[in-house]
């Protein structure tokens, strides 16, 4: 567990520790989702290099849906122990008002990232689904952009 718990703490100028942790999730099952320190860091780098450059793009704010998840958070969400969420690394978004296929493609057309996925996504609901994107650093990021609709993994951006 983390030394500083505040959620107050900014990661970044609009960005808080408060919000790295939050998960209804983790509240309703009273699981402790407070990041440790080695999750500090990654969180600086995914609120300075993701989550602000698109709050700049787009002029609103926004919380993540999902950002840090502690490993008992992550296997009660069904996710994979290596999830980058574990790690402080990955980030899931939706800015309100922006369709999610738009918030991908600037993503993937402008910003430096590791992982990128247009996840559940439909083109008949532009506002449904999410982006995950994860940030590890400029050196091993791998720039992997994916699509998943629910059943498999789709390779592009189209």
């Amino acid at each position: 567990m983390s030394q500083n718990t505040d959620p107050n703490l900014r990661l970044s100028p609009h960005f808080t520790f408060g919000e790295a942790m939050a998960s209804y999730e983790a509240e309703r099952r009273g699981i402790d989702n407070t990041p440790p320190i080695s999750a500090i860091a990654p969180l600086i780098r995914i609120a300075e290099h993701i989550l602000e450059p698109i709050r700049t793009q787009y002029g609103r704010p926004f919380s993540p849906t999902s950002w840090y998840r502690c490993l008992a958070l992550n296997r009660a969400l069904n996710s994979k122990d290596d999830s980058q969420h574990v790690k402080g690394q990955a980030v899931d978004i939706k800015v309100p008002g922006v369709p999610m296929s738009d918030l991908f493609e600037f993503i993937a057309a402008t910003l430096d990232f590791d992982q990128l996925i247009l996840e559940h996504w439909s083109p008949d609901n532009p506002h449904f689904g999410w982006v995950h994107v994860s940030y590890v650093s400029a050196v091993e990021n791998r720039h992997e952009i994916l699509r998943y609709d629910g059943q498999r993994y789709l390779r592009g951006v189209s």
